[in-house]
């Protein structure tokens, strides 16, 4: 039998081919993939209007530093759900916000607005919490206390410069060591 009798076998039949398109296929599949992820896991980072965030992040400097100007310190207790806000400094009385950003996820970010207990003392509930680093602000309408939590929190979170005010007790103990 001659070469030339010899059937040609289909291009589909020889593995070159198959070897050439696998890679193109590869890439196809992983940009598919990769528009998907996009799609479904929206990042939330990218502000609109710059311009407008800069002059706010001047507002809030201003605030930050009037509450060091005033004295105010707050510690933050967390136990089930309830925060508890105890402050001290001239803060004055006045309504409070805590919010709490997540770093990454603007979605799971939460505000709440705390009620007064008895004076220098404010509480309210929050919804659960991821663990992991927390962004905490502490706001009134005229000075604004910043800082970070660890989640789940072990222990008490201090917000401002110095620590709250002590008994006289405490003063005299103090001063003889």
């Amino acid at each position: 039998m001659s070469a030339d009798s010899v059937p040609a076998r289909p291009w589909y039949r020889e593995r070159w081919p198959w070897i050439l398109m696998a890679g193109p296929a590869v890439v196809v599949v992983a940009g598919l993939f990769t528009a998907w992820l996009a799609v479904r896991s929206d990042d939330g980072l990218v502000i609109d209007d710059y311009y407008k965030q800069g002059l706010a992040i001047n507002r809030t400097l201003s605030r930050s530093d009037a509450a060091g100007r005033f004295g105010i310190v707050a510690e933050l207790r967390l136990a089930d759900g309830r925060i508890r806000v105890l402050l001290g400094g001239a803060a004055g009385p006045g309504a409070l916000t805590l919010r709490l950003v997540h770093p990454t996820r603007s979605g799971m970010d939460q505000s709440l607005d705390l009620a007064v207990v008895e004076p220098g003392v404010y509480e309210g509930w929050l919804g659960p919490l991821q663990p992991g680093r927390w962004h905490v602000l502490l706001e009134a309408r005229d000075w604004r206390l910043a800082g970070d939590w660890v989640l789940p929190a072990a222990g008490v979170l201090t917000l401002g410069h110095r620590l709250p005010a002590q008994t006289g007790t405490d003063k005299r103990k103090e001063g003889r060591q």
